[in-house]
């Protein structure tokens, strides 16, 4: 079954879920840019007609906004930007009340997400051995907006949840057009490990979007993305 799809932020990654959509089995019927949703206003019921879910991958001084308006027009949404967290709980207040449902992702890769959790139980592995201290760096285009990325932010949060209490020491550059890379390390007087993960191309956090849009246009709550990978199936 075809799906009407909006897109609210048509950047690089706008573009390139346009270009992606119909093998998803989306139909874009609207599409949303700072020209023409200045502070939300342009997320009408009117402007969203025929629209089945959203994906918002728009900007952090813009997220909460965005999905508030989605949420009261019955629409739900897919949301990859990143740097908002602060604004968290309006947003999922919005959705709640609106009987809307929301995929939230730093990162839609699937790779990625499949990395958090390696990282993840690494960490707890390394927990209790007090010699090895961590850290973690990444690289992204010249055009990211926030540093440190969600993604390596997320990946830090994990380790801290899975029991490594220790310091971890967090950098990032910012240059080119490159897709993305994390990476996270253990370090001490005798080894050192290190875990990586390298993106290609902006292909995978676009069809990942997609796949969450698909499975979320049915749904009612707020969600992330890794928690519902198993659930994705053939979409």
């Amino acid at each position: 079954m075809t799906l009407g799809l909006a897109i609210v932020g048509y950047g690089k990654m706008g573009r390139l879920i346009e270009q992606l959509a119909p093998e998803y089995g989306f139909e874009v019927r609207a599409k949303f840019d700072s020209k023409n949703n200045v502070g939300g206003a342009g997320l009408t019921r009117g402007a969203l007609r025929g629209v089945d879910v959203a994906v918002e991958f728009s900007t952090p001084d813009a997220a909460a906004r965005n999905i508030q308006q989605l949420a009261a027009a019955g629409v739900s949404t897919a949301v990859g930007t990143t740097g908002w967290l602060e604004h968290f709980p309006v947003a999922r207040q919005a959705v709640a009340e609106s009987g809307t449902g929301l995929v939230w992702a730093p990162n839609f890769s699937v790779g990625v997400n499949l990395f958090l959790q390696a990282v993840a139980y690494t960490a707890a592995l390394f927990a209790s051995q007090q010699e090895y201290g961590a850290w973690g760096w990444e690289i992204h285009h010249a055009a990211k907006k926030d540093a440190p990325s969600g993604t390596l932010r997320k990946l830090a949060e994990g380790m801290r949840a899975s029991g490594y209490a220790r310091a971890i020491d967090l950098s990032s550059n910012r240059a080119g057009a490159h897709p993305g890379t994390h990476e996270i390390g253990f370090d001490s007087v005798a080894d050192t490990i290190t875990l990586r993960h390298t993106a290609r191309s902006r292909d995978g956090f676009a069809c990942g979007a997609l796949r969450a849009a698909r499975w979320v246009a049915s749904k009612k709550g707020w969600f992330e993305f890794r928690e519902i990978l198993g659930e994705l199936g053939n979409l």
